[in-house]
């Protein structure tokens, strides 16, 4: 399989990762497309061009890109995601040095998160 082949491959499962977090409430949907686009800005222009102009998923893209922005909604279902994965981790019971470990991860996480602009339309 060519270099080519394998950015379309992740492009194109990254791209589905990133529907599928537009319904399914754990699952990031920004992050995937971003992967996506850097896969088909290697891959195939076409796509690349169709993804980042998408009217639905182009502009967290675009905003990244231009400004790196997130989204004041996209940070707060971060915030809420991420907190609540820390708590079932607490709740299933698991490991302290495990959580100790996935507190710290999560903590810088949601610190760079918070730390970027919310994007040239926030206050629209």
């Amino acid at each position: 399989m060519t270099k080519r082949a394998l950015w379309l491959v992740l492009g194109l499962l990254s791209t589905a990762c990133g529907i599928a977090g537009i319904v399914l409430p754990l699952v990031p949907t920004t992050p995937f497309l971003l992967v996506a686009a850097y896969a088909f800005a290697r891959s195939s222009p076409r796509l690349h061009a169709w993804l980042v102009l998408h009217p639905r998923l182009g502009p967290p893209i675009r905003h990244w890109r231009a400004h790196g922005a997130i989204s004041r909604p996209a940070k707060r279902t971060a915030v809420v995601v991420i907190v609540a994965t820390f708590a079932l981790s607490v709740a299933l019971g698991v490991a302290l040095w495990l959580l100790l470990v996935q507190a710290a991860v999560l903590t810088v996480v949601t610190a760079f998160i918070l730390s970027r602009p919310d994007g040239p339309d926030a206050d629209a």
